[in-house]
């Protein structure tokens, strides 16, 4: 690792400080951080947003949001020791002036004596340019190999804008100060995972197509675009869910086994599992994929509008707010193993999670008695609302009959008295102490889009109609057709 990513940056300049994303998520996990005092102590904080603030303006705003967001764990003298770190700069991404005026900020004399500097592009994708060539032309990106930049998803919109956003990266970033953000990547379940699996020899020798029926990864979510209708009617399920989040979690699922646990060790495993993903063909693409946008309906009770009815969605736009697929991994673990991946939004219920069936005993054992047809057993790892790990059996229920019940084998790994810790705050944390192993190489992102170029390309030309689903329901009906056999369903509950 470089030396120099090895200090801890004294400056975390937060592009886009008053958006969607940092509200909800970056602000908050911050001042979880700056609770548990795992932040530097002479570090400080630039917040960059268009709305017409001073310091003072800034303050306030971030207080009410966190009073919000954290509630029960809000706490006023955190907060303020937090609110005094910042620093408010007003300004708009395109112009160079702005830039100007943060490398004036960023020069001002401060405790400590490091002079590294975090830039996090909490921004739209199609202003990563603008704030790529600006942080050049205005000096900030020198000393090359010093600073770091944080740059969230989508990373691109298609394989051609990933290949040359991340040329443009490289023109004025190393590889080593590029943190390429995935939060799926620092959820606990996601990372025991990788303990589940390699470090329990009860688990390992049923990882594969001998004893694997199918896996399904399912991320649900209740909310609608949420005023983001800018950034979504371009981007769309498959663009903002799909290709990183659920892609990340099947390359986690499916790898072997890295020979050490680093990052690139890890990030080799995973690019191998995308390199064997079976490419679908274009005239194969309604085959493997299925895609539908919500109408109206009703979530816990509250009629919302449909997404057409959404403010600044453009008119009879047919952007997919629902995505499933179905991909194969040809190699010798997963050979003719299905894999389901399912995302949506205003669903019945807010759900994350990894749902393994196994296959039928060869033997059907109990057909004379009146347990003649056994559920399969499953394994469920559920990322939210809960962290769990499940596995399912069969167990004799009391009685003179031959009659199952099906019980859960929890492997919950977190006790009640342990809070849970937030993905954003294990990422940031990495961020800070240049640990890229949770962060997302380039080649997972370019091997993540030629898996799915082929249906982007397909629904780039099919704009003439979309399929439509209630909201508060598990989306359409159609998706099914997906499934390889009958006795294959969505499993919706952990």
């Amino acid at each position: 690792m470089n030396d120099q990513l090895t200090e801890f940056p004294c400056s975390f300049v937060i592009f886009g400080a008053t958006g969607n994303l940092a509200s909800k998520k970056l602000i908050p996990a911050l001042c979880r951080l700056e609770e548990a005092e795992r932040l530097p102590d002479g570090m400080q904080f630039i917040a960059i947003g268009r709305r017409e603030w001073d310091d003072d303006g800034w303050k306030d705003h971030m207080r009410s949001l966190l009073r919000e967001k954290l509630q029960d764990r809000f706490n006023e003298t955190v907060c303020e020791r937090f609110a005094a770190r910042f620093s408010y700069l007003r300004g708009e991404l395109h112009e160079l002036d702005m830039y100007q005026r943060l490398g004036a900020e960023l020069s001002r004399p401060r405790s400590g004596v490091c002079s590294n500097v975090i830039f996090y592009l909490s921004i739209k994708p199609t202003d990563f340019p603008s704030v790529i060539k600006n942080l050049d032309k205005s000096g900030l990106s020198r000393p090359r190999g010093l600073h770091r930049v944080v740059v969230e998803k989508p990373f691109g919109e298609d394989i051609e804008s990933a290949q040359a956003l991340n040329r443009l990266l490289h023109e004025h970033f190393d590889e080593q100060q590029i943190f390429r953000i995935d939060h799926y990547l620092g959820k606990d379940t996601v990372q025991n995972l990788l303990v589940f699996r390699f470090a329990n020899t009860l688990i390992e020798p049923l990882w594969n197509r001998n004893f694997i029926d199918h896996i399904q990864i399912t991320a649900a979510e209740t909310m609608g675009i949420e005023n983001r209708a800018d950034y979504y009617d371009k981007a769309g399920a498959l663009r903002d869910m799909l290709q990183n989040h659920l892609m990340q979690l099947l390359t986690v699922v499916a790898m072997e086994p890295p020979p050490v646990f680093d990052a690139d060790a890890l990030r080799d495993e995973k690019v191998k599992v995308l390199r064997s993903v079976r490419p679908i063909s274009m005239r194969s693409v309604n085959a493997h994929s299925f895609r539908a946008q919500y109408a109206a309906g009703s979530i816990d009770g509250m009629s919302v509008p449909g997404y057409q009815a959404e403010p600044g969605v453009e008119p009879k736009s047919i952007t997919e707010t629902f995505v499933a697929a179905k991909f194969y991994i040809d190699n010798w673990r997963w050979r003719g193993v299905p894999f389901y991946l399912r995302t949506g939004k205003r669903l019945k219920e807010a759900k994350s999670m990894v749902a393994i069936r196994l296959r039928h005993p060869p033997q059907q054992l109990f057909r004379s008695t009146p347990l003649e047809v056994v559920s399969p057993n499953w394994i469920i790892l559920s990322i939210q609302p809960e962290d769990c790990m499940r596995m399912e059996v069969h167990v004799k229920q009391p009685g003179l009959e031959m009659n199952t019940r099906v019980i859960s084998l929890n492997a919950s790994y977190r006790r009640e008295d342990e809070m849970p810790l937030d993905a954003y705050e294990t990422l940031l944390l990495d961020v800070v102490h240049g640990d890229r192993t949770l962060f997302i190489r380039f080649d997972e992102v370019e091997w993540a889009w030629r898996v799915v170029d082929p249906i982007v390309k397909s629904w780039a030309v099919e704009r003439d109609f979309i399929h439509t689903y209630a909201a508060g329901t598990w989306g359409p009906l159609e998706a099914n057709r997906l499934f390889d056999d009958e006795d294959q369903d969505w499993r919706n509950y952990l």
